[in-house]
């Protein structure tokens, strides 16, 4: 009798391969480098599109994507906008949202916690008289985010937030950044 050996999937997360690529990368510091990659053209208004594709990572350029992957923003008639997509504060909660989730998901799975089902609810506030210049003492992003998690496991309330603080994005929008911008003619 032939038998196939099953992957070892957790949370809908290779278990054993995630095991081997920490191990990589502690092997080799250096196979952690990423750099993600987006080029955004302007189309009207507010209304752009972002595209993905190339990305360098594990100690190469990336060849595995066939497709370009494409999003677009822009704003509610109340900003302006035509509301053919979410708007860029918008599209921030997603990344936000997806990234915890995802963190969580393959963190557990390491730690073998079962997580049964998972969502986020998310909530960014902000204040136009930033972005409009009217109020320099005013923020132009968010003053504050709220998430709200409504999980089904039997992780504690405390395992599930120590999870969370695994998510890049969460680090990205907690932490200060540097941006550098730089125009071409």
């Amino acid at each position: 009798m032939i038998t196939t050996e099953q992957p070892n999937v957790k949370n809908g997360v290779n278990v054993d391969q995630l095991v081997e690529t920490v191990k990589l990368v502690q092997s080799d510091p250096s196979m952690g480098d990423f750099q993600f990659r987006g080029k955004t053209n302007w189309i009207d208004g507010g209304h752009c599109v972002t595209s993905v594709k190339s990305f360098y990572g594990a100690g190469q350029e990336d060849e595995t994507r066939t497709e370009t992957f494409t999003m677009e923003c822009d704003h509610a008639p109340v900003l302006l906008g035509n509301d053919v997509a979410a708007n860029p504060a918008e599209t921030v909660l997603h990344a936000l949202g997806s990234c915890l989730i995802g963190a969580m998901a393959y963190h557990a799975a390491a730690q073998g916690i079962d997580i049964e089902s998972m969502e986020s609810k998310l909530e960014g506030d902000v204040n136009l008289q930033g972005f409009l210049g009217i109020d320099p003492e005013v923020r132009k992003g968010f003053s504050g985010i709220t998430v709200k998690f409504k999980v089904k496991s039997d992780a504690t309330d405390e395992q599930l937030k120590a999870l969370s603080q695994f998510s890049p994005v969460f680090d990205i929008i907690s932490n200060p950044t540097p941006v550098k911008i730089e125009f071409e003619r």
